[in-house]
């Protein structure tokens, strides 16, 4: 059974007002606000080498490519998957707020490990720790999304008119890709150039049912 948010009197004490449900709104300005930041930080972080041609030195960032485009995907799907769970939310409380600022601070977080497999993909024993470390960082990002519209649903705070069938079928559509995550997090430790490649088709991936859950959202 999907719970429902229930109305709270206007009026009590003050454990009432410290219970009482937010609205949605501020929470989405800020979180665009940290995804848009997190993804121009990302092209930030490629640089020419010094003492190189343009030509060869933009041959050589083959690294930093992969790295911007695996984490800009990321970051659009976990964009797309917030935008569909506040779409469904019809208030916040103060654990979803938290969990959302936990979310937030794993997105702002990702442009650092992206430098850093950039720079460790010719290298192959930097690459072991670091693949499998910007993995983690991925896993996380997947697992507090989901963790976000679990607890939304549990905690009755989705609009009172969302069908039950298509609120569970967005918490599976949210969580697709943690499986494949902790296998490319354990291929990284033996193959670690191969491992931002499966992450970045995972971040494919969860684009696309993503992507879908918006047009059966919004038509």
């Amino acid at each position: 059974m999907i719970r429902r948010p229930q109305l709270r009197p206007s009026g009590g004490d003050d454990g009432d007002d410290v219970a009482r449900n937010l609205r949605t709104a501020r929470m989405e300005a800020f979180s665009d606000g940290v995804f848009a930041i997190a993804i121009t930080l990302l092209v930030l972080e490629i640089s020419l080498p010094e003492d190189e041609s343009i030509g060869h030195g933009l041959l050589t960032l083959w690294p930093s490519y992969v790295a911007y485009v695996t984490s800009f995907l990321t970051i659009g799907g976990v964009w797309l998957s917030h935008t569909l769970i506040t779409e469904y939310l019809s208030s916040a409380d103060a654990i979803l707020l938290r969990l959302n600022l936990a979310l937030l601070l794993m997105v702002s977080f990702l442009p650092f490990p992206s430098r850093l497999l950039a720079e460790s993909m010719n290298d192959t024993e930097d690459a072991r720790i670091v693949a499998p470390f910007y993995g983690l960082v991925l896993l996380a990002l997947g697992i507090l999304v989901s963790a976000m519209w679990r607890y939304g649903v549990r905690a009755g705070l989705v609009r009172p008119d969302a069908d039950d069938i298509e609120v569970r079928s967005i918490g599976r559509r949210l969580s697709p890709a943690l499986g494949f995550y902790v296998v490319s997090i354990a291929i990284g430790l033996l193959l670690p150039r191969l491992a931002p490649l499966l992450y970045m088709a995972i971040a494919v991936y969860v684009l696309v049912p993503i992507a879908s859950g918006y047009r059966r959202t919004w038509t």
